[in-house]
């Protein structure tokens, strides 16, 4: 297996994950919190887009689709704590927008060289290229795990 194939499966399990504790859950589900003081999962979706987006454009300069107006800021650490979901995205409107992001981000991939993989980024948590490229299957499900905890406070059952 070559590298940005092994990455790919990565970042494509981290979506497969993810999708799943998402995909029944509706607006009023995504503005919940799975404990006094996380974010709720509205916020965290849009904070998982806006991250991927910044660092791959960070990495691939000129490679990722334009964010929607505003997205950023509606999505900035100091929104997290805003419990009204009007002051966000529908889940519908996250989810295309997340398509769009990670369709940019796949994109992206599949023009890199192994060379290129190698470069670094100076960045402590994601020191090359192929890393940070890697870094968006494993940030989407280390944020899943509070999502796993929401779906069962709203009766849902477990999906793997």
């Amino acid at each position: 297996m070559k590298a940005i194939e092994a990455i790919k499966m990565s970042i494509e399990t981290g979506k497969m994950i993810s999708t799943g504790y998402l995909g029944d859950l509706t607006d009023a589900e995504m503005m919940k919190r799975p404990c006094a003081g996380c974010n709720h999962i509205n916020w965290q979706v849009g904070h998982l887009i806006a991250s991927e987006h910044s660092m791959i454009e960070g990495v691939a300069p000129g490679s990722m689709p334009a964010l929607p107006a505003g997205f950023a800021e509606k999505y900035a650490k100091e929104t997290s704590t805003s419990d009204k979901q009007g002051d966000f995205l529908t889940k519908s409107q996250l989810m295309a927008t997340f398509e769009a992001t990670r369709s940019g981000t796949l994109a992206a991939l599949a023009k890199m060289s192994d060379a290129d993989l190698d470069k670094p980024t100076g960045v402590e948590y994601a020191p090359t290229v192929g890393s940070m490229f890697d870094m968006q299957g494993a940030h989407w499900l280390m944020h899943a795990g509070q999502w796993a905890v929401v779906r069962r406070q709203c009766g849902r059952p477990p999906l793997f």
